[in-house]
């Protein structure tokens, strides 16, 4: 009964070890955190020869969500004065993001503020009221016409505070730039253990490190326009979102026979 039982235990590590291998050969880890997948199989205690490799993975995705926010700025010589000119101007601003498609849901008040001007004696002489909404578009062949329309609705008053491109569900492209990662450090490792005459044992742990990475590549606001848009359009390019990642893998070491 007792061989038994430790013939069920090593075959059970081996089983353990063979499904986090195959994690290692192209399997993404998930979760944005820093996460780790171990085994404590065999050649994986504290006093076993092990090879620690790192990888960087990279995926690319192109922008499917274009975030506009919008102040609107007024002074007027009364606080009640200052808020409805204020908030007819943002009405309009709304009303232009809806007439061009721009959803409901998709349009949201980020900051509203109203303070009092004073002149050098103490004196109020206007008070200014800020509005800022932001919106999220998805159709681009409109964009610019939508930001354009957004100065036609507000005037003077209206100021354009950021353009954002990005992917509105990161998941995928996260998920392949982990599993780059994870490859490379395969490839790593097998070059490294073969070059030192050893061969790869068990892997022992998996580590998705800190957090993903994100660069916006060729975003411009003056490149070619959807020829769809109106001329007087801003002119929109989304160019391309890169997800970097990076993984630490440790593998058990079993020498060569010889």
């Amino acid at each position: 009964m007792e061989r038994r039982a430790a013939r069920a235990a090593v075959a059970t590590g081996v089983v353990v070890a063979l499904a986090v291998g195959a994690t290692a050969l192209g399997v993404a880890v998930s979760g944005s955190a820093a996460s780790a997948v171990t085994t404590p199989g065999p050649g994986c205690g504290s006093s076993d020869a092990k090879l620690t490799v790192q990888g960087s993975g990279m995926a690319t995705g192109t922008p499917d969500l274009l975030t506009v926010s919008v102040g609107i700025d007024v002074t007027d010589a009364t606080a009640q004065g200052s808020m409805a000119d204020d908030n007819g101007k943002a009405a309009a601003v709304t009303t232009a993001l809806t007439k061009n498609g721009v959803l409901d849901k998709d349009v949201q008040t980020t900051n509203v503020s109203i303070q009092p001007h004073f002149d050098l004696a103490g004196n109020v002489t206007g008070y200014e009221m800020t509005n800022t909404l932001t919106a999220k578009l998805r159709d681009f062949s409109s964009a610019g016409a939508v930001v354009d329309a957004l100065g036609q609705a507000a005037g003077n008053a209206a100021r354009i505070d950021s353009l954002s491109f990005s992917v509105e569900d990161p998941r995928p492209i996260e998920d392949q730039a982990r599993t780059d990662a994870v490859r490379q450090a395969v490839s790593h490792a097998r070059s490294m253990a073969d070059a030192a005459g050893e061969r790869l044992g068990p892997v022992c742990s998996l580590t998705d490190d800190a957090s993903l990475g994100y660069n916006n590549n060729d975003q411009t606001a003056g490149g070619a326009r959807s020829a769809s848009a109106a001329d007087h359009a801003v002119p929109l390019e989304p160019g391309t979102q890169q997800a970097t990642a990076q993984v630490t893998l440790v593998y058990a070491l079993a020498s060569h026979p010889r």
